[in-house]
């Protein structure tokens, strides 16, 4: 009785799982990841009720890269586990999500609270009763934990896990059991939008920070801009864009920031990662008096083995919650309003141009015959000749991920790794996830580069982009087994080897056809040039998986770098 006393209260009674999903909607989400599981399959009900598209994975792992992938591309996204054995096999992605800065809705359909209450013996519990041990597991990599027991608080809490995703722009922990999944919500308050934005900074202090940075840039000789993956994920690009445009200093970016500038600018200087850097940039950058560092993320992989040369006197760092000028912190300053207030007075500065990048193939390099084997010196800067603007490139830890460091990308370029977190077989799933969200906003080429061993762990997903007639171009590096792996440790270790798989028919195994795929195998460079002049390959109107052999030991230089530091940094003794 209390129930439907508390229902006819309700202006516009509204069920849990409709109004979860659509605030989902409304803050642009139109694809739902995840795997059906008995504690979740009503919720799934409700999604099309959403004008939701359930897209459903082939594992839960699979589904957290692409919602992963799909976030990178549309600005945040959700996936939905079921209780225990779905919902531990996410939490890898979940972790890579939290630790590079990516907004994933997580929902987890639970057993009703009644069977929690009464600690019933259910089946994938652990058979102790207690049913908060893997949110609790979940509790270090989410940003916000929303348990929706209780319909009186559930469009509360589902508000602020929505609002703290988007803003903290990272992973969030929802529960939905069973039994709350019809329970009713007010309806009349899905007319109020959610709260996306950040509260501006205190005036004052906001001030005084832009005076001090314009101090000194101002008295700068040889200022740079430097961008990282935070400028993305905290979504400032606007604001940096309008800062090296209009101030027109030497812009480089950080291997995690590889896409977050137009790159066809010309003050575009190239990739800083310290020894790794591209050709001409680590004297450039280190020799600069002032370095406007825009998002930093200074981990191993994209500092190439810690090699950089920047010292903090000579560093403005800018962040989400705090700006650092030299060795003074503004803890509660966020970046946006300080750039957009330096961008409107900063005036003249002194410029010393930097170098610009190419996609010019060395000499050594540019010989293209049936009897030269496709080598990374010819393969990123041919790729970047053949990259189109507003393409989606996505690239997996290993050599993918160095050799894009050495491609210039035409405008409009988005670029997706996991150059921290390094989980491989990410990229597959994110893959599907980025051409999944590419399609549902006009179709924008979504091309893969994933070495073999990595694409072995999650294969299947191409089962879902087929599924889904989805177009991306795989191209999948065949040099036999984990190469970043033999570099760190054990080249000609049996462990770093793989299973020769015939790699081309997976694509009819997975529900391929002469209509929607298409397969090449491509062993020198002649046979790769004929491709990349191919017209019909390139407007990519089906889904197209490349096989490209490449030598065994041959790497990206910068690969080779950290790779050594990677080995030291292991060896090293108490």
């Amino acid at each position: 009785m209390a129930s439907d006393i508390r229902t006819s209260e309700l202006k516009t009674p509204l069920d849990v799982a409709d109004y979860l999903f659509r605030r989902l909607h409304e803050v642009g989400v139109r694809g739902v990841h995840g795997v059906p599981g008995d504690y979740n399959l009503v919720a799934l009900d409700y999604i099309p009720k959403a004008s939701l598209n359930w897209v459903g994975n082939v594992n839960e792992l699979n589904a957290g890269y692409a919602a992963d992938g799909y976030a990178r591309i549309k600005g945040i996204s959700a996936v939905i586990t079921t209780f225990g054995v779905g919902e531990l096999s996410l939490l890898n992605a979940i972790a890579g999500a939290y630790s590079e800065f990516v907004p994933i809705v997580h929902i987890v359909g639970t057993p009703s609270t009644l069977s929690q209450k009464d600690g019933m013996l259910l089946h994938h519990t652990l058979g102790n009763g207690n049913f908060d041990v893997f949110a609790d597991m979940s509790k270090n990599i989410s940003c916000a934990m929303a348990k929706l027991n209780d319909p009186h608080e559930a469009a509360t809490l589902i508000d602020n896990a929505i609002r703290e995703c988007w803003v903290q722009s990272r992973p969030v922990y929802i529960t939905l059991p069973t039994d709350m999944v019809q329970k009713k919500v007010e309806g009349e308050r899905l007319k109020t939008p959610i709260d996306l934005s950040h509260p501006p900074n205190q005036a004052e202090k906001e001030d005084y920070v832009v005076d001090v940075v314009l101090k000194y840039l101002h008295a700068a000789k040889n200022p740079i801009i430097l961008v990282d993956a935070c400028a993305q994920r905290h979504r400032v690009l606007n604001e940096v864009h309008d800062l090296i445009e209009k101030s027109g200093l030497p812009t480089f970016v950080a291997p995690m920031g590889k896409g977050a500038v137009n790159e066809s600018l010309s003050n575009y200087g190239g990739v800083y990662a310290g020894d790794g850097s591209n050709e001409g940039v680590r004297e450039r950058v280190e020799s600069s008096d002032l370095i406007l560092s825009i998002g930093a993320i200074k981990s191993d992989f994209n500092t190439a083995g810690f090699t950089y040369r920047i010292g903090q006197l000579s560093t403005i760092d800018f962040h989400s919650h705090y700006v650092r000028v030299k060795y003074s912190e503004y803890p509660g300053v966020r970046m946006q309003g300080v750039l957009k207030k330096i961008v409107d007075k900063m005036g003249k500065l002194n410029i010393q141009p930097g170098p610009k990048p190419s996609n010019e193939i060395a000499h050594v390099d540019e010989k293209i015959s049936t009897s030269e084997a496709v080598t990374h010196d010819w393969l990123w800067p041919r790729v970047g000749q053949w990259l189109q603007p507003n393409d989606i490139v996505i690239t997996e830890t290993g050599t993918a991920n160095f050799g894009i460091w050495e491609t210039k990308f035409p405008e409009g370029v988005s670029a997706l790794s996991q150059v921290l977190w390094g989980s491989i077989g990410y990229s597959v799933g994110a893959c599907q996830g980025a051409a999944l969200a590419a399609k549902e906003m006009g179709n924008r080429r979504t091309i893969l580069f994933v070495g073999d061993g990595s694409f072995e762990l999650t294969a299947q997903e191409v089962s879902t982009m087929i599924r889904q007639h989805l177009n991306p171009i795989i191209f999948l590096i065949n040099n036999e087994g984990y190469t970043i792996e033999r570099y760190i440790h054990g080249m000609n270790a049996t462990y770093n080897d793989i299973s020769q798989w015939k790699y081309t028919d997976l694509i009819p195994t997975f529900g391929g056809t002469p209509e929607n795929s298409k397969t090449y195998q491509l062993k020198n460079k002649q046979e790769a040039e004929d491709l990349f002049n191919d017209e019909t390959f390139a407007r990519a109107e089906k889904l197209q998986f490349v096989e490209l052999y490449m030598p065994k030991e041959d790497a990206p230089k910068a690969l080779k770098l950290v790779a050594e530091a990677s080995a030291r940094n292991n060896a090293k003794q108490r």
